[in-house]
């Protein structure tokens, strides 16, 4: 299937008529149309597809549907419809009044089209390079960033139920492909067990037992695989089965297949499989959150007087957010799209990071250094790093009652922290000693030069005023990744696996962007906003702070 692009094609003027007097203020759709020309052309996705073969729909307008279905949250067969049936649909897609529109299948199709390699970023750079050419988004201004889970596609399985469920979906893959394989070894009691979905009660009978049968079935069932099938590869559910056995069973010393317990090393959490359905998915506890699934990352523009656009989103299995933050400034470096400050929380920030943002991108990271971390800092009591006199030109840290230690050693050798160690004959007769160490001497860690000049100054201005209001601009972001989660249905995947997952991400904030950015009043619309109360009146004129909405950050 080829692409024959259709650049240039104007709205019909039967449907724009119609259109406009069924909707004289506009719908969103009408306004992608009337405002954007179209977010996308279909020379933006020729190298999607091969140059032979018949020509295809219009991908320019399957993106345009699929952006528009997550707008309004509709299935693939509601879309479909809504291309048929509806006037502003017609008027976005630039369609006859009587076209009959696609089968729904088509929709699928396109995202998994999408979903290789990285064209669904791809398909956000192209967005938000047109909301800059017609100026609704701009670079080095003020960005903020937050994260959220995503919960999977499956069922959370008990480790029972997950060894059950993988042999049964392998058993239906067979009988669809190649149920011969089957005869012979599937029996009666086969069928009890795998004949339906697994579900049990929380404390089922004998589970050593069930799953150690369930393991001696898988066991089988792959054997027959490879000796009647050489060279084959499985299908995806039986591989998904091959690689649950090696994660959940072990052979013992005498050749016998057994399930894997703590001492024989058990699978970490963050590669290990947890669903037959979904191979990315990850079991993930955060402080008191605990899923499985995946992590959404959002960044969005929160700059003075104009309306937030999300200018990245990231879907990533389970990790620091500090690790996401490189790739996030690498996609908004190539949509020129970086920002002078950006907003963060504890979870992004390090010395490094602050450091290297400043050094690569010229962005200045606004977010508060993780605390001292040290036993003095933790009991409130004795003396901390901060007690401690650092001069680097001399090459000595003098401790709080006046001794001097030229004991230094610098990375890589101790790589990252330079390492001053007192000598036991300075600590010993210190009447201090019980409040700053319990052992013979003390030993003080502290970064390189600029990085512990860079530490020190970020949590000196967590203390200033200034920084304080900036900082709470922050929080803003909460509420778009709820309007993400919640409001747009994405707090659980609609898809398997990393990539479509993201693929629903994407669609999702170019929908918000799209959202925000049609409910904007237009200049000579006559709405004003709603002027200050009588009491806020009279608190703005006494200079008496009053709460205002989140999004003004205050």
């Amino acid at each position: 299937m080829s692409v024959r692009p259709r650049s240039g094609v104007q709205i019909p003027a039967l449907t724009a008529q119609v259109a406009r007097t069924s909707n004289p203020r506009g719908t969103t759709a009408m306004w992608v149309r009337d405002r954007l020309d179209g977010l996308w052309q279909d020379e933006d996705f020729e190298a999607w597809y091969p140059r032979d073969g018949r020509p295809g729909l219009s991908p320019a307008q399957l993106a345009t549907v699929c952006v528009l279905q997550f707008l309004l949250n509709l299935s693939d067969r509601q879309a479909a419809e809504a291309v048929r049936c509806r006037l502003d649909f017609k008027y976005a897609l630039a369609l006859e009044l009587d076209d009959p529109g696609f089968h729904h299948s088509v929709l699928g199709d396109f995202r998994d089209r999408l979903a290789k390699d990285d064209r669904a970023d791809r398909l956000l750079d192209l967005a938000l390079e047109r909301l800059k050419a017609a100026g609704l988004v701009k670079a080095r201004g003020r960005q903020r960033t937050d994260s959220t889970h995503i919960l999977a596609a499956a069922r959370e399985l008990t480790r029972l139920e997950l060894v059950l469920e993988a042999v049964r979906a392998a058993v239906e893959e067979l009988a669809r492909t190649a149920p011969g394989l089957l005869d012979g070894l599937v029996t009666a009691e086969w069928g009890e067990r795998y004949g339906r979905q697994v579900r049990m009660c929380s404390q089922p009978s004998h589970p050593v037992t069930r799953l150690t049968q369930a393991g001696t079935d898988a066991a089988d069932l792959l054997t027959r695989f490879q000796r009647h099938r050489p060279g084959h590869r499985p299908g995806p559910q039986l591989e998904a089965l091959r690689q649950i056995m090696v994660q959940q069973f072990t052979v013992d010393a005498r050749g016998r297949l057994r399930p894997r317990h703590e001492k024989d090393g058990l699978v970490p959490a963050r590669v290990r499989i947890e669903s037959p359905y979904d191979l990315e998915a990850r079991w993930v506890r955060r402080g008191h959150t605990r899923w499985t699934g995946y992590l959404a990352h959002v960044t969005e523009t929160c700059d003075d007087g104009s309306v937030n656009v999300i200018t990245d989103v990231a879907t990533v299995v389970s990790a620091a957010d500090s690790q996401a933050l490189p790739a996030i400034h690498a996609r908004l470096k190539r949509r020129r799209l970086l920002p002078a400050q950006h907003l963060v929380d504890g979870g992004y920030t390090s010395v490094t990071g602050f450091d290297a943002a400043t050094r690569t991108h010229k962005i200045a990271l606004v977010g508060p250094l993780p605390a001292n971390s040290s036993q003095q800092r933790a009991r409130d009591a004795g003396f901390a790093r901060e007690n401690f006199i650092i001069d680097f030109d001399r090459r000595e840290v003098t401790c709080p009652n006046g001794k001097v230690s030229g004991n230094w050693n610098e990375p890589p050798a101790m790589a990252p922290f330079t390492v001053v160690r007192f000598d036991k004959r300075q600590c010993g007769p210190c009447p201090e000693k019980s409040s700053c160490t319990s052992g013979a001497a003390r030993t003080v860690n502290f970064l390189p030069r600029h990085l512990h000049e860079l530490q020190a100054r970020n949590r000196a201005d967590q203390q200033d005023h200034q920084w304080k209001r900036l900082y709470a601009s922050r929080s803003g972001v909460e509420g778009t990744v709820h309007e993400l989660a919640t409001s747009h249905r994405a707090r659980r995947c609609r898809y398997h696996g990393t990539a479509k997952t993201h693929v629903q991400h994407v669609l999702t904030a170019i929908a918000i962007n799209i959202e925000r950015l049609s409910e904007q009043e237009p200049e000579n619309s006559a709405y004003r906003p709603r002027p200050p109360t009588a009491f806020q009146q009279y608190l703005d004129a006494r200079e008496l702070p009053r709460p205002l909405w989140w999004r003004q950050g205050k």
